[in-house]
């Protein structure tokens, strides 16, 4: 990389800055957080594009490289913040961001492929495993077995170690010496010096966006480095312990008996000045205790704070947490620096009614400075900042809102050393003004000298406590890994039983099954009152509405699962059919039909094209763009039809009406095209894109999915779905009448909703969409059969919607929430 530069608006993120790595050499990258570190590795792996300078890769100068580029050259990333689609499975995400042959290179059986590159680096997890449930840790293991997946010619690494245990640090070295042997040219981000004693062969130190030296490591002292990376000479680590002879043997902190979800039977005391910390190798319940302890997840047991009892209720309110996940849990990404920083101290910063925007600015200020914390503003997107920065945001937003407790996950996870030593000193300050502070980490040097009392857990116990000089590296190591402490006992079998009915009750097609149950029962109560329900006529008529409104709900789902909205899909439908009652008519020529169903064709996708564009490129959202084709086509329809008019052929309503027994043969159409559509959906690389843009686009962006594209065969497949329902509507409606179709819109959306697919995009299947359509009709149908009035088709619908609403997001917050305890 040669006189590489990248400004954002008037920051300089990265100042002529050239770098480079040779085949079969490690070289790591230092520098503080917003030192340009991630940036400007983000310009090697083609994920952002550089202002001015040259990349030079193989000895050939690389234009316009994009992640997609990168890797059919042979880069490969892991980043800080994992490249991972939340609401795909482990098995999913590999396909998306690791091509075939490669899998297959390892094993012809992909599944089984999948299973060793994920042996490799110690990932225990299932393929079905969704990625929204798997720890920080598991999710940093999965994106590490991405890229050694691909045998990279040149690995990018972005501080890989942050999250890890330490037999997974190993066997993570062990990896990158194997690929550096056989010629791969390694990039090694890190804030750890003893990593780079250990894996490195060059250093290169970056500050404020510009080089400060490159040299062999062997030939530069820790003391040069760290003065280079912070640019004065660091003091000490860690500030001085408490004096417990000053104590007065009160416990401030009093935790007995705590159980919960991933732990059992934990008791501690800490008294005023202490620190506590929670050791143990990563997943043996210490995430689970701390989001315990801070009111996040219920527990048993009793937390009292200076002889004060706390509820959980409390401890939401009073109780300070710093997760480890800072970005899923921590931060609001769409929200600026000063907004999150403030939002747990607004009680603190009113007058009246009001919050002042005076003493926040100066509040949020003075928090931001104690922990140097670089921003371009305190307006500017918390998203923009670096994965340090993001840590000590989360830091002063708990400082200002003055806990009664502070509990913190990982604090100096991905910070640099200059910034850790500024934690630890203010999270002494914290102590010693009285208010009890609990931490975790995965680090055991750095629990001997920040904390005074230190609990040791293994499989959700508490197997030992240090005090004092008892304290040390090699204690806590040594409690952890001897300790013989079991869960309850329960058979491996009936665990993986479980796992699996887990799996499938937070999985995609748990609403199918739902939905089936409802709609046999439904069923079966209607007949009871009515037996005239299951005549011919009746199955042919539900089934006939059902594929009119199938067709179109399947278009709303590609647009659901894009993580947008289609409300265009109603007028569509219905102008396609005004628009087919000028050419299908009885009297006009075979040609002129064909003629029809040609315009009824392109308008449907100029129509999908028009939605994507206005999307992707016009920057509209998905809300206001279809908006505006919803009023258009609105508009057209009534402009060729003023009034209901030009009626269908009958040989043509006859031929779309044909049925086999009961059974229209649009019926089967439209189950087949369901089905067909799952299968991609599931299998094919676009169904896995389209889900991957919904889930993450951001992500989806950086695995190399070409989100433009995706997106707008999206809408474009909305749009054509929905022209299936226009030929249906056809011969249902048997005339062009302009008033007919925009009621599709809601009705289409309760469908895919019933069935299962996210509002947020990402998840959902056209099986759910199919059921949904199914039980919607249904509904409608079964009150006329029961004499109900219409009001009751829109109160049960309604009803039937908050229902699926209220069970599938519970079911999916208790899974993302439960498994990443583990």
């Amino acid at each position: 990389m040669r006189g590489i530069s990248k400004h954002y608006d008037a920051i300089a993120a990265l100042t002529d800055v050239s770098f480079d790595v040779l085949p079969g050499e490690v070289h790591a990258l230092l520098g503080e957080n917003g030192a340009g570190k991630s940036t400007l590795m983000s310009v090697a792996s083609g994920a952002t594009s550089p202002d001015v300078g040259a990349i030079v890769f193989d000895g050939e100068t690389v234009e316009n490289l994009t992640p997609a580029l990168a890797q059919e050259l042979g880069i490969a990333i892991v980043h800080q913040h994992p490249a991972l689609l939340p609401d795909l499975t482990v098995a999913e995400n590999i396909r998306v961001s690791v091509p075939i042959q490669h899998l297959q290179r390892r094993d012809a059986n992909v599944a089984r492929a999948m299973r060793a590159i994920l042996d490799d680096v110690h990932f225990l997890g299932h393929l079905e495993d969704r990625v929204s449930s798997l720890s920080v840790a598991r999710r940093h293991l999965l994106e590490v077995a991405k890229a050694f997946a691909v045998s990279p010619r040149l690995l990018i690494l972005d501080e890989p170690t942050a999250p890890l245990s330490l037999d997974s640090v190993e066997l993570l070295f062990a990896s990158v010496r194997r690929a550096a042997e056989k010629g791969t040219a390694v990039v090694y981000i890190t804030h750890r010096l003893a990593e780079v004693r250990q894996i490195a062969d060059r250093v290169t130190v970056l500050r404020d966006g510009r080089v400060r030296a490159t040299a062999p490591v062997a030939d530069i002292s820790d003391a040069d480095l760290l003065a280079l990376i912070i640019g004065r000479t660091l003091e000490a680590s860690f500030p001085p312990k408490h004096d417990g002879a000053t104590a007065d043997g009160k416990p401030l902190l009093a935790v007995e008996g705590f159980s919960g979800h991933g732990f059992e039977n934990i008791s501690l005391v800490a008294r005023a000045g202490e620190i506590v910390g929670i050791a143990g190798i990563i997943g043996n319940g210490q995430t689970a205790l701390l989001r315990s302890l801070a009111g996040r997840t219920a527990a048993n047991g009793t937390i009292k704070v200076d002889g004060k009892e706390l509820s959980r209720r409390k401890l939401l309110r009073n109780a300070a947490y710093m997760p480890a996940d800072r970005l899923t849990e921590g931060l609001m990404r769409d929200l600026n620096v000063r907004e999150n920083t403030a939002m747990t101290a607004l009680d603190q910063l009113r007058v009246g009614p009001f919050v002042s925007r005076r003493r926040e600015v100066v509040a949020v200020e003075r928090e931001l400075t104690e922990l140097a914390v670089r921003a371009p503003s305190l307006e500017a997107p918390v998203s923009a900042l670096s994965g340090g920065n993001h840590q000590k945001v989360v830091m002063s937003r708990s400082m200002l809102s003055e806990p009664s407790l502070l509990v913190a996950d990982e604090p100096t996870q991905g910070v640099d050393v200059g910034a850790r030593a500024e934690i630890y000193r203010i999270l002494r300050k914290v102590a010693g003004q009285g208010v009890p502070v609990v931490v975790s980490s995965s680090d055991a040097k750095e629990l001997e000298g920040l904390c005074d009392r230190v609990i040791v857990m293994s499989r959700g116990h508490a197997v030992a406590t240090l005090e004092g000089d008892a304290v040390t590296e090699e204690r806590i190591v040594h409690a952890a890994i001897s300790a013989t402490t079991h869960t309850a006992d329960r058979s491996r079998q009936r665990q993986t039983r479980l796992a699996r009915v887990a799996r499938f009750v937070v999985g995609d097609y748990a609403p199918v099954v739902v939905l089936a149950l409802v709609m046999l029962v439904l069923g079966a109560y209607v007949y009871q009152h009515n037996h005239r329900y299951v005549s011919n006529f009746n199955i042919n008529s539900v089934m006939f509405a059902c594929a009119a409104l199938g067709f179109i709900s399947l278009g709303q789902t590609f647009a659901l699962l894009l993580g947008g909205i289609d409300l265009s899909v109603g007028p569509l439908a219905g102008f396609l059919v005004v628009l087919a009652s000028f050419f299908v008519l009885d009297g006009k020529s075979p040609g002129m039909w064909a003629l029809g169903f040609v315009l009824m064709f392109a308008a449907a996708v100029a129509v999908g094209l028009l939605n994507g564009s206005l999307i992707r490129f016009a920057k509209f959202t998905p809300v206001a763009a279809t908006l505006v084709t919803y009023i258009g086509l609105g508009g057209l329809a009534f402009t060729l039809r003023s009034a209901p008019d030009g009626y269908i052929a009958a040989s043509v309503t006859n031929a779309i009406s044909t049925k086999v027994g009961p059974v229209p043969i649009a019926f089967v159409v439209f189950v087949l095209c369901a089905f067909g559509l799952e299968v991609a959906l599931r299998k094919a690389r676009f169904g896995l894109r389209l889900r991957a843009v919904g889930s993450d686009e951001e992500s989806a962006r950086r695995v190399g999915v070409p989100v433009n594209k995706t997106a707008l065969l999206g809408y474009l497949g909305a749009s054509i779905l929905t022209l299936l329902g226009a030929v249906v509507l056809l011969a249902q409606l048997g005339v062009g009448d302009p008033g007919q179709g925009t009621g599709y819109t809601l009705t289409s959306i309760t469908a895919v909703v019933l069935g299962g697919t996210s509002l947020l995009g990402g998840r959902g299947t056209f099986i759910g969409t199919l059921m949904g359509a199914g039980l919607s009709v249904q509904v409608l149908n079964a009150t006329v059969f029961l004499g109900l009035d219409q009001k009751w088709q829109y109160i049960f619908q309604g009803l039937l919607i908050v229902a699926a609403a209220i069970i599938y997001s519970q079911v999916r917050r208790g899974a993302i929430r439960a498994p990443g305890q583990a």
